[in-house]
């Protein structure tokens, strides 16, 4: 018997990560060495003292019952962390929600906002999971171009009037996946002011906030004033702790648009399993000096392969935060293309720059989620390729 799936799932493309997954299994099969720089997943387990306290919780039996929401020593974490990194403070029983990683968040938010056919301003190229959200509530995307020219920054005076007037909802992500982008102050009151002028509610998703390099300081959204009226923000331990497998992470923010998000998860899960919960408040608290280390390593992995890229001709820009590079590509090819032929040619798995959205053309992203070693043999196989 044939099933027709629902209108809704047939909207859902075929995700580029499972087309280079196939093409990278067909390489391999072939006995070719591959190295694979496109999933933005660490590589590396949590420190010790999180996975011991995550073994300790486990071998507890009375932990194993449904935790339904997020526990106040988790909430009281989080509000210690924020308060002590970022100069922010927040209600830990009205202002922030707990989510099966902010992914899970990201996807089911634009549900309790928008209606059929309300406009959602995404960045254009932006992460692939705002897309889909914006699907799954039946609202209409409309791109933030995401130019080189504006710092990678979206112009917010570009949006038309008649556009801001109908829009419910503005994303925003920086530090950015896929383009690894700072943005400051100013950029964020710019923000604001905008989102209370025409009534949009505003989400920063801040999953990279602790991968910054050179000395800088992320800055929260939710440091600047007025913030907390119009939006909230996203975070997550999954990039941070090298927690992704845990699926843990959190929103904080404007009280309206948190009750809302609680109150639809209420009805979708029954909360992170508490083990989990304890060894991510045992990371938020004691956590600082791993994070230090983290961002070491992740800034020493940039410099090798930007240093080593461009000593074979590959003049890449070294970005100043996140696990990834977004790479500008040789003229003559389009982003799909390059990414294939390095596959073909050099054995290394980077995704296409359009992938993200139509300004991603002419790039790829580039995950630092090989050792450096590993990422020096990758500049040595493109090198040997005679692509450059």
């Amino acid at each position: 018997m044939a099933f027709m799936t629902s209108k809704l799932m047939q909207s859902f493309e075929t995700s580029i990560f499972s087309e280079l997954a196939a093409f990278k299994k067909e390489k391999i099969a072939q006995g070719i060495h591959m190295i694979d720089l496109s999933i933005g997943s660490p590589d590396l387990p949590p420190p010790p003292f999180i996975i011991d306290a995550l073994v300790k919780n486990v071998q507890d039996p009375t932990q194993y019952g449904y935790t339904l929401t997020g526990t106040k020593e988790f909430y009281e974490a989080v509000l210690s962390f924020y308060s002590k990194h970022y100069g922010v403070t927040f209600n830990p029983e009205t202002e922030i929600v707990q989510m099966s990683g902010s992914q899970d968040g990201l996807l089911h938010l634009p549900m309790t906002i928008c209606d059929e056919g309300d406009v959602i301003l995404v960045p254009d190229p932006g992460y692939t999971a705002y897309a889909d959200g914006v699907r799954m509530a039946k609202a209409a995307a409309y791109p933030m171009p995401l130019l080189k020219e504006n710092g990678f920054l979206p112009d917010l005076d570009a949006i038309p009037e008649k556009i801001a007037e109908k829009a419910k909802m503005m994303i925003l992500n920086f530090p950015g996946n896929p383009v690894p982008a700072m943005a400051n102050k100013p950029f964020f009151e710019k923000a604001v002011a905008f989102a209370k002028k025409y009534d949009i509610v505003v989400i920063h998703d801040f999953a990279y906030s602790e991968l910054v390099f050179d000395g800088q300081k992320p800055v929260s959204f939710l440091e600047v004033e007025g913030a907390f009226d119009v939006g909230v923000e996203f975070n997550s331990l999954s990039k941070s702790y090298n927690m992704a497998g845990c699926r843990i992470g959190y929103m904080i923010g404007n009280k309206q648009i948190v009750g809302a998000l609680a109150k639809l998860k209420s009805n979708l899960d029954y909360g992170v399993f508490s083990p989990i919960q304890k060894a991510a408040t045992v990371a938020l608290v004691n956590g600082d000096s791993f994070l230090k280390e983290n961002n070491k390593r992740y800034e020493s992995r940039r410099d090798a392969l930007v240093d080593g890229l461009r000593t074979i001709g590959w003049d890449v820009e070294r970005p100043p935060a996140t696990m990834f590079m977004w790479a500008e590509i040789p003229k003559g090819y389009t982003s799909k293309e390059f990414a294939i032929k390095l596959i073909e040619k050099a054995g290394v798995v980077v995704t296409p720059g359009n992938a993200f959205g139509p300004s991603g053309e002419g790039y790829v992203r580039i995950a630092l989620v090989q050792a450096e070693e590993t990422l020096i043999e990758a500049v040595q196989k493109i090198k040997n390729s005679g692509i450059f």
